[in-house]
């Protein structure tokens, strides 16, 4: 998958600078797992953790699907790898191929951009079961970035540890 990544803008309105910001982080994961094989993908960080970067891709997944389609746009959709909710269940990427979590990836960053891009403003909000409270599309893309971020710092090691590779 080859996934560009543009620099956030300098100077922008506040929901164009959020939506680049996000795109950055989620094409930095993309470049993090850029040129390998499906088992270097499926690397474990250290046993008997289940951390590996296919594994972060299926999270992502997971996490996009959430606060976009359930909580922002209110979709009954269940998560894409646990039939009980339980998002650890996607980092655990034993069986999976680059193929099969990438598509579901893709998928649900394509809903998010389209859910984030209808939404009338930053201000929609979508009701966070978990937290009982109802949250605005705003917070929803900050803690996406926080999320990637975080990720791609272990992406980062994860990279690092298969073939030497820093940056991107």
């Amino acid at each position: 998958m080859e996934t560009e990544r543009i620099g956030p803008p300098l100077r922008a309105g506040e929901r164009e600078t959020l939506r680049a910001f996000l795109d950055f982080h989620r094409a930095t994961l993309a470049g993090k797992c850029a040129g390998l094989t499906d088992e270097e993908l499926r690397r474990r960080s250290s046993p008997p953790s289940t951390l590996s970067l296919l594994g972060l891709v299926r999270h992502m997944a997971e996490v996009e699907r959430a606060w976009f389609r359930r909580v922002i746009a209110g979709e009954d959709v269940p998560l894409v790898w646990s039939a009980t909710g339980d998002y650890q269940e996607a980092y655990d990427a034993a069986g999976a191929s680059r193929a099969e979590a990438f598509e579901a990836w893709q998928r649900e960053v394509a809903h998010a951009r389209r859910i984030e891009r209808e939404a009338e403003s930053l201000d929609v909000t979508g009701h966070q079961v978990r937290w009982g409270e109802d949250v605005s599309l705003r917070l929803v893309m900050l803690h996406m970035m926080h999320e990637y971020a975080r990720h791609n710092g272990h992406a980062d090691f994860l990279r690092e540890a298969i073939d030497g590779s820093v940056g991107v």
